[in-house]
């Protein structure tokens, strides 16, 4: 606009200076007569119209002639369907339903302790014994007692048979009979807890009562801790907005930082209820562990399939613009010919995003050439060049 107007200053001055006749624009000023300045201010006006067209239509021309013009340089990415798959990455902890600690089920004093830490034990194996309190000799005699009971009523059921002695007699043998066996099996019971056994095969984690120690059931009373390594999963709390796409048998990728270790397996269980605190259900995912590296409350890093698409379109983030309505746009290179195009502004619709990549819904199709470098510095229509490089 300042080089339209330096032109127009400048032919005004040629032209007042080639004809003596008109009056210059001070000496109308000078009459006060505001008919000729107004007349003077149209002619002025007139002028300036007619250089300011004759400009359009030499820049027109040079543009048309100058083979030397600048085009903005971009480079293009060319449209490719591809597999997608989006994960949902969450933090839990190693969790394992085989870990406890054992408890006395009677008082008494520790006799002996049948195993170190560090042991592999198996379920039903022997761990500790209790002193039973001469619970022994009690089953001992009783089994003497139960002996005889069981000879008398074997007796009197071959006489009754026979129609020989009265019923009553049989009915006596056979209820001291049944009763001596009750009674040696509940005591047989009671004596087994003195006893300590593995409940599952595993690893004794830690043995916490010497022997010697008088023990008796309840809070504080644990003897050892067990923990089976083989069993374990990991737990974590997945947003409700994934209750569809996160169910049993997704894959998930499993990271352990601090092991420098990296596990392949899937999801095996889903919770069924939402905590209403902070929106989200549990999961389990087991956990191979055949090294026994793996220890449980250790922290993990996971990475669940929740999406997967077989012919995507994805392109990089970094070349999406979003305009005053808020909506995605992207410029498709279109008219390419010796490398000069036109960038065209094609609204897309995103699908979700995995690193620096977004999936493209809808606006561009396989084949299509998008601007990636210099997108942000082009505008719709303008005519680019592609680098080659």
């Amino acid at each position: 606009m300042k080089k339209i107007y330096s032109i127009v200053f400048v032919t005004l001055v040629l032209f007042s200076c080639g004809n003596k006749k008109e009056q210059s624009v001070v000496e109308v000023i000078a009459t006060k007569n505001i008919n000729q300045i107004r007349t003077k201010k149209t002619e002025l006006d007139q002028k300036v119209q007619e250089i300011s067209n004759d400009i359009k239509k030499l820049n027109a021309q040079i543009e048309l002639l100058d083979t030397l013009k600048k085009v903005p340089l971009v480079t293009a990415i060319t449209i490719e369907k591809e597999i997608f798959t989006h994960y949902v990455e969450l933090q839990g902890n190693v969790k394992t339903k085989q870990n406890v600690l054992i408890y006395p089920e009677m008082a008494g004093t520790l006799e002996t302790v049948a195993v170190k830490e560090g042991q592999r034990v198996t379920k039903g194996q022997v761990l500790a014994n209790i002193d039973d309190g001469g619970m022994a000799q009690q089953v001992a005699q009783l089994e003497t007692t139960l002996a005889l009971a069981k000879t008398t009523y074997e007796r009197q059921k071959r006489l009754w048979d026979q129609k020989i002695g009265s019923e009553i007699q049989f009915l006596q043998t056979k209820t001291n009979f049944e009763a001596s066996q009750n009674q040696l099996a509940q005591l047989k019971k009671q004596l087994d807890k003195s006893t300590i056994r593995a409940p599952f095969s595993g690893v004794i984690d830690d043995v916490i009562k010497d022997e010697g120690t008088v023990v008796a059931p309840g809070p504080g009373a644990e003897v050892f801790r067990i923990v089976n390594l083989s069993n374990m999963f990991i737990e974590a709390d997945v947003p409700e907005t994934y209750i569809k796409s996160v169910v049993p048998g997704k894959t998930v990728k499993i990271e352990f930082p601090i092991l420098d270790k990296k596990l392949d397996t899937e999801v095996r269980q889903t919770g069924n209820f939402i905590n209403p605190a902070n929106r989200t259900f549990k999961v389990e995912v087991g956990v191979p562990n055949q090294d026994r590296s793996i220890k449980p409350n250790l922290t993990a890093k996971l990475k669940i399939n929740d999406y997967t698409s077989t012919e995507a379109i994805l392109i990089p983030q970094s070349i999406i613009s979003e305009n005053a309505e808020g909506k995605q746009y992207v410029y498709k290179i279109t008219g390419i010919r010796n490398n000069i195009g036109t960038a065209k502004q094609v609204v897309v619709k995103t699908g979700k995003t995995q690193g620096d990549v977004i999936e493209i819904l809808d606006g561009i199709a396989e084949g299509d050439q998008l601007i990636k470098a210099g997108a942000r510095s082009v505008k719709d229509g303008q005519e680019i060049k592609i680098s080659k490089s």
